[in-house]
């Protein structure tokens, strides 16, 4: 498994803690296990944050592995390339138009087709890491994976959950970027980890 100190690890931190208090409030009711892939069909928005955490791993896997490295980076060029063909206009904002569905059989680059495992699970984004468990984010509803809590009555999934980043660490994170639109995994993974000096994968953004 890939191993990785990613940028902002703070945030990484206290997600991840809560999420291991939102499984162990939840117990069998969490299905979650590898290889369980459906959460992974459909991009998603993702931060700049998530962006230089992704490409932070991908660096490090093509030092650690060459060839998965290869494999992922062209599954995301594939990705991106799809994407642009179905939507040769405002593809970004097509492909997160909540009312449009768009490109929702589209699997995420980092998902290993042949194993059913992310490539970059340790510098998965915030959202990948909060899927699953009931959560609630600032003033949004209780979210919970439509695969767990099987049987469980609302009051029950409510008692379950918990609350993600309550200082609000990631948006005042993002607030201090220079660049702070939106983007997806295909095109925050476009850019080779072999170059010496890398920036910012660049993709289309979104404000």
């Amino acid at each position: 498994m890939l191993k990785t100190m990613p940028p902002h690890a703070g945030l990484v931190e206290i997600v991840d803690a809560a999420m291991a208090d939102a499984v162990r409030k939840s117990g069998a009711w969490v299905v979650c296990k590898p290889g369980c892939t459906p959460c992974c069909i459909g991009p998603f928005p993702i931060t700049q944050l998530d962006a230089l955490r992704l490409w932070d791993g991908l660096r490090i896997l093509g030092r650690q592995d060459p060839d998965r490295a290869a494999r992922l980076i062209e599954r995301a060029r594939e990705s991106a390339a799809r994407l642009a063909r179905q939507f040769p206009i405002d593809t970004l904002g097509r492909v997160l138009d909540e009312d449009d569905d768009a490109a929702g059989d589209e699997p995420c680059p980092a998902l290993d087709p042949a194993t059913g495992l992310c490539d970059l699970y340790d510098a998965r984004p915030i959202t990948c890491r909060t899927f699953g468990p009931a959560v609630h984010w600032g003033s949004g509803a209780v979210g919970a994976c439509e695969l767990c809590y099987a049987g469980a009555t609302d009051e029950q999934i409510v008692q379950c959950r918990v609350e993600i980043d309550p200082g609000g660490l990631e948006a005042r994170l993002v607030d201090e970027m220079e660049d702070r639109g939106q983007t997806i995994v295909a095109f925050a993974l476009t850019a080779s980890p072999t170059d010496p000096n890398p920036e910012l994968p660049r993709g289309p953004l979104r404000s």
